[in-house]
């Protein structure tokens, strides 16, 4: 379970290494994102030459979780 202020690590190439959930897309009070949910994140640690950088805002689909999926 993915909530506010959870740090991530990344799993594409896109040059972002470990980004923060900002928010949990779809509903006013919704908390928790498991697999296939949409956060928005910002970006605190990237690999030099990448295509997004430290401190940009950015959309991520949540793709692995520690709690399993019932």
């Amino acid at each position: 379970m993915i909530q506010q202020e959870s740090r991530l690590k990344v799993a594409d190439n896109t040059g972002a290494k470990e980004i923060l959930c900002i928010r949990v897309l779809g509903g006013s009070g919704r908390r928790y994102a498991g697999i296939g949910d949409v956060i928005v994140a910002t970006v605190k640690d990237a690999i030099p030459g990448g295509n997004v950088k430290k401190g940009d805002v950015v959309k991520a689909v949540i793709v692995r979780t520690v709690k399993e999926r019932r």
